[in-house]
């Protein structure tokens, strides 16, 4: 076990620059000579994104470095890390093969004190406080470039700490994105779900996501198409240094994404699937956590959010006032054409059937349970209704907030 702070000298600046006073921007032959007087924050405010700086090396790497960014997580860090932890054995040690660290991002609860104890049981794990956050970065890309700096491993995981991992998974991902060449390698979690608003509402945003990004045309190199997800987030050093890391999508609300397009335009190998074999996620443990969060993200992630709500409504309107209108036919007591509104009737009743086919083979392909699924109709209003309060936040308002931290849209 190992602690230390942000501000200890104990490790060489590896995959970052050195936190020293600027000097000014070197020319690109002395950057290498100037890494140690050169503040990183300054070189990647004056790069493009996926500049490759020389960076120092440790003089030994190991197979991975678990990068962990934790802001309020008091409640589900624990179960994450224990999943993490338990991932060693004899030809896979932690501390000897791997290392997993621990950003406490300037939490508000118990979750710095929470990490403190898993570090304590668990040799191998290391607990940073993450570094001042400065103006133009959003606090996790800050969390977890203090522990990129500062890795030793072949391969970098980011990973949030609401997952829980599957026994062997770490190995399973470095194998699988080796065999398949990739440079990134992400995972779609099974969303783990409680209460009526998530139960109907994360199928619908999910369904949403796999239309808009199939795993298929993202991990195809000639599909211009780019998707991640930072919930775990696999990414092989040398690749992460030609995407020009954390600092080339410092200020950006959804940084995984964000990478993923770089990784796609440096063409270091992306793969992206949906992964329940591998792990699991809680997103949201609050309704008022979850209007947070997709109010910060949706309209990032579908880029016409108000198209996609208008049909969102209409897809409600047509599934709740189709059987009413066909009922009402069937009960008409226009004696006269009472055949006429009876077949009517049915053709409502028909139409309807095949609006409930068509929404649940769309909606199913969120990977979530078929009773989540069938009452998924439910969470429509919700939906649209995110959707629009999403849009004009960053349309408007240009400002998002999570986790006691707002941010420019």
């Amino acid at each position: 076990m190992s602690r230390h702070s942000a501000g200890d000298s104990g490790f060489k600046p590896v995959l970052g620059l050195s936190d020293d006073a600027p000097s000014g921007s070197p020319e690109p032959a002395q950057r290498g000579a100037a890494a140690g007087n050169l503040d990183w924050r300054s070189w990647a405010a004056s790069n493009v994104p996926g500049t490759v700086f020389d960076q120092p090396e440790p003089e030994a790497l190991i197979e991975l470095t678990v990068i962990v960014p934790a802001r309020d997580e008091e409640d589900c860090l624990g179960a994450c890390l224990q999943s993490l932890v338990s991932q060693s054995e004899e030809i896979f040690e932690l501390e000897k093969d791997w290392e997993l660290v621990v950003v406490d991002d300037h939490s508000r609860d118990r979750t710095k004190l929470v990490a403190g104890e898993i570090a304590r049981s668990f040799r191998g794990v290391t607990v940073l406080e993450a570094g001042k956050l400065e103006s133009g970065w959003t606090g996790k890309a800050n969390a977890v470039w203090t522990a990129a700096r500062r890795a030793r491993g072949r391969w970098l995981l980011f990973t949030d700490a609401d997952t829980v991992h599957e026994p062997g998974d770490l190995r399973r991902a470095l194998h699988e994105a080796e065999r398949h060449k990739a440079g990134v390698l992400s995972y779609s979690p099974r969303q783990l779900v409680s209460g009526l608003a998530q139960r109907t509402l994360m199928p619908l945003v999910f369904s949403e996501l796999a239309a808009a990004y199939p795993p298929a045309k993202v991990s195809d190199p000639a599909q211009r198409i780019a998707a991640a997800n930072g919930q775990f987030l696999l990414v092989e050093r040398e690749a992460y240094r030609r995407m020009g890391g954390h600092p080339s999508v410092a200020g950006k609300v959804l940084e995984d994404v964000e990478l993923a397009f770089i990784a796609k335009k440096r063409r270091v190998g992306l793969r992206f699937r949906y992964a329940e074999d591998a792990v699991s996620a809680r997103m949201y443990r609050s309704t008022a956590a979850l209007i947070e969060g997709w109010t910060k993200n949706l309209a990032l992630l579908f880029n016409n959010a108000l198209t996609l709500a208008f049909w969102r409504a209409l897809d409600f309107l047509l599934l709740f006032g189709l059987p009413i209108l066909a009922f009402e036919l069937w009960n008409a007591r226009l004696a006269a054409h009472s055949l006429e509104w009876l077949g009517a009737g049915w053709l409502f009743a028909l139409l309807w059937v095949r609006t409930l086919i068509r929404f649940y083979m769309r909606v199913a392909k969120s990977h979530f349970p078929f009773v989540d699924c069938l009452i998924s109709p439910l969470g429509l209003p919700l939906f649209v209704g995110l959707l629009y309060r999403s849009w004009f936040h960053h349309r408007i308002l240009k400002r998002v907030s999570w986790k006691g931290r707002s941010y420019g849209a």
